[in-house]
Formats: structure tokens, C-alpha cells, sequence
């Protein structure tokens, strides 16, 4: 089991999207900060898996939702929801006016056909 001391948080988010994405300018279903770091990655629906990658690749294993009206973490190591966790710095959430899938400009029309289960 994890220590909820790994989580720091005071670390704001990295941005309002996906780390990797932005860079390769590529696009997502739904958003997961890092509760450890802040980095922002996109979830396993999405063609990069980002935050999945970040968890791989730094050992930083509890995201939470960046989507709005969510607030649970979870923990990659042990694949389960963390309870108890700190509240971190805002914002917690992608912000409303973002589309989801996003970003707005870059969704595939066919994107439905990149929805994987998970």
C-alpha cells in the first residue's frame, strides 16, 4: 500500500492539458493529475495513455481526476481508489469551457472509432 505522504499537495497542476499531448499536439478523452508532481496526462481511453506513461516512467503512482465534478484519486501500483487522500491546490479540474474529448480544434471527427475500454 501506498503512503499518502508520496502526495504533495501544494504542486499545481502542469496545464490545462495533457503534458505530452500539447507538445505532439494530440488529443484526449479525459485528464489525470499527478498528485505527487502535478503533471497533467490523459487517461487510458486516450491514444497516448499519458498519465499512465508518467506512472511508468517516474514511479509516481496516484493521479487524480482533472475532470470537472470529479475528486477521486487512484493508484496505479496497487489499482485501486485512494481514500483519505489531501485535497491539492486548485484548480482541480480541467477548465469548463475545455471540450471533452479535447482540445477543441484537434478531436478527430472519427474519434469514436479510438475508444478503448479502460
Amino acid at each position: 500500500t501506498m503512503s499518502i505522504s508520496e502526495i504533495d499537495p501544494s504542486v499545481p497542476p502542469s496545464g490545462t492539458g495533457c503534458a505530452e499531448c500539447e507538445l505532439v499536439g494530440g488529443w484526449w478523452f479525459h485528464l489525470r493529475r499527478c498528485a505527487v508532481c502535478g503533471h497533467v496526462g490523459c487517461c487510458d481511453q486516450s491514444p497516448g495513455k499519458h498519465a499512465t506513461a508518467h506512472f511508468h516512467s517516474t514511479g509516481h503512482r496516484v493521479v487524480r481526476s482533472f475532470e470537472p465534478g470529479e475528486s477521486w484519486f487512484w493508484d496505479y501500483a496497487d489499482e485501486a481508489y485512494v481514500e483519505d487522500a489531501p485535497e491539492l491546490v486548485p484548480p482541480l479540474s480541467r477548465p469548463e469551457s475545455q471540450p471533452s474529448p479535447g482540445p477543441e480544434g484537434r478531436v478527430p471527427e472519427d474519434w469514436r472509432r479510438y475508444s478503448f475500454p479502460g
